[in-house]
């Protein structure tokens, strides 16, 4: 029995469904952590989380057998132990699992009790549940492994600690939320930690995964729930923390206690990365997105250029006869501050074309929104040339309130590749603006100064697809749409809940119908990064056709 251990907290990023890449980068760590006893790895390292159907391959399985193997027979040398988060399979079923392995050989594995099925989650559509796992016999110290949502109910470490379990060592997948920091540290582990007496080290993983970003920000927590160890988060990092056994019982010695970003940089930082790795894993050159000279566009070409460095990020300029000289300065001096490529390409020829081309099927019709889609059909057809022809994926740039209500042009301004800015609404979009005009993100490539022309972040929004256009002609404006889509979508309220709250009842139950009228056009959307609790996609799925309201 020993009276002390090291302990690494590998905080990493991985690449889905890579499983040579992500053992290697496991066995790299492995050298880098001289002089630790056992390794801990995010949960589901080998594979990439989440998952999803990709699991239910056999070849998968069979791959990830092979390369649990390569890593069990690189601890036959004597070094580190690895607990390795993978897939299991036994009598036919499968598991989320942790594996320890030393020695050369697997020694023991533990399997995931509680599966999430809620938000972002489906497991219980892929694993089954697990026992209540016993801990983990660890050179004589007994130790609890509970995974992930294993730590958010109080059954798996109450037994655990049952049990004897001396600490635990939780491996996560814990994708970011606003303000998930405090969630996680003073709710669920400094509940577990309270009612088991037991220290824990919580350890989650980095980096973007689709709309999925993880945010690192693992610690660990002593039994009188100090924290002795804060890594950051969004970075890779591996972190060496010393355990001794105590007369009270094991305890952590104190190590870096690294600053979280608040809000909203830390939703900028969230965005930034999951564009990174999402243009980066998938292996596009850069991005190519319309430049308007309105506030959204603008914070995606910066989130752009600090996610892929200023060189990467294709800026185009594409002006109507109704784009005013205003927005063509907006634009030209963004593009500048950012020290991003613009291009002017004048979509009047092609509208043109089109008026041509409709004159005799329209001749008894009116002018109306129709015309103004063609515009932005045009311009979507434009884009997605340049992308077509020279390689960088298409970024869109509908904020979330926009894309709430159906106010975006299907096959238009919605054609694309990926959106960082999909779950953020109007109002935080101007957040997200002046916090970047005023701070560099600490991970960020891009300039260290402004980004944006003021004048862009304080001049009234519009499409500028008719005369004279504001969003307000269409729609409340932002600090009273924002909050009732909030009571809308995520709340769920209904029509005379949010307007209890305040707001004028017909223009609630307004909301709510164009609301269930735009999901046929949010399911093909592209993906986004996720930030709050109800994103469009994995968090509400909605039916396309839904006769329900609650007006």
């Amino acid at each position: 029995m020993t009276d002390a251990l090291t302990i690494a907290l590998a905080q990493l990023s991985q690449r889905m469904g890579d499983l040579a890449a992500n053992a290697d980068a496991m066995l790299n760590v492995r050298k880098q952590a001289t002089g630790a006893d056992l390794i801990l790895f995010p949960e589901l390292q080998l594979i990439g989380y989440p998952p999803e159907d990709l699991v239910l391959k056999p070849a998968l399985a069979k791959r990830a057998d092979g390369e649990l193997a390569r890593l069990a027979a690189a601890t036959a040398d004597g070094g580190p132990a690895m607990l390795v988060g993978t897939i299991r399979r036994h009598e036919g079923k499968l598991y989320n699992a942790m594996v320890l392995l030393e020695g050369g050989k697997i020694v023991a594995e533990r399997l995931k009790r509680e599966l999430p099925n809620y938000g972002t989650f489906d497991e219980k559509r892929l694993f089954e549940s697990g026992p209540l796992p016993d801990p983990i016999l660890f050179r004589g110290v007994r130790i609890g492994v509970p995974i992930c949502e294993d730590v958010w109910w109080p059954d798996v470490c109450a037994h655990l600690k049952g049990q004897g379990a001396e600490f635990l060592l939780t491996p996560n997948g814990s994708p970011y939320e606003i303000d998930k920091d405090d969630l996680r540290s003073t709710i669920v582990a400094a509940a577990r930690v309270r009612e088991t007496g037991l220290p824990m080290a919580y350890l989650n993983r980095v980096g973007g995964q689709d709309e999925l970003v993880f945010d690192g920000a693992s610690f660990v927590l002593n039994a009188d729930g100090s924290v002795a160890h804060q890594l950051a988060d969004w970075e890779q990092e591996v972190r060496l923390t010393r355990w001794v056994r105590a007369p009270s019982g094991w305890v952590c010695e104190s190590g870096k206690i690294a600053p979280l970003e608040p809000f909203p940089s830390d939703a900028y930082h969230a965005m930034m990365i999951g564009l990174r790795d999402y243009v980066n894993t998938n292996r596009f050159p850069g991005v190519v997105l319309g430049l308007s000279g309105g506030i959204d566009s603008a914070l995606c070409a910066a989130i752009a250029a600090d996610a892929l460095g200023p060189e990467r990020v294709w800026s185009v300029m594409l002006p109507s006869r109704f784009t005013g000289q205003e927005s063509l300065s907006d634009a030209t001096e963004c593009a500048a501050m950012i020290g991003c490529r613009l291009d002017t390409i004048p979509i009047a020829p092609a509208v043109g074309a089109f008026d041509a081309m409709l004159s005799d099927s329209f001749a008894d019709a009116q002018v109306d929104i129709t015309e103004e889609n063609i515009q932005s059909r045009i311009r979507g057809v434009t884009l997605m040339a340049l992308s077509n022809k020279f390689g960088p994926m298409l970024m869109t740039t509908g904020n979330k309130s926009e894309m709430s209500v159906g106010y975006a042009t299907i096959y238009g301004d919605m054609a694309g590749g990926y959106n960082p800015i999909k779950d953020a609404y109007k109002m935080t979009v101007f957040a997200l603006s002046r916090w970047r005009n005023a701070h560099k993100p600490r991970l960020g490539l891009g300039p260290d100064g402004p980004v944006m022309p003021e004048n862009i972040i304080t001049k009234p929004p519009s499409a500028e697809l008719r005369p004279d256009q504001k969003d307000s002609d269409s729609l409340p404006d932002y600090p009273e749409l924002d909050p009732i889509l909030l009571g809308l979508v995520e709340e769920e309220l209904s029509v005379d809940e949010v307007a209890a709250r305040g707001f004028d009842r017909d223009t609630v139950a307004r909301i709510e119908r164009l609301l269930c009228l735009a999901e046929y056009k949010r399911r093909q959307a592209p993906p986004g990064v996720k930030l709050g609790k109800r994103n469009f996609g994995r968090d509400r799925r909605y039916p396309i056709t839904n006769a329900f309201r609650t007006a």
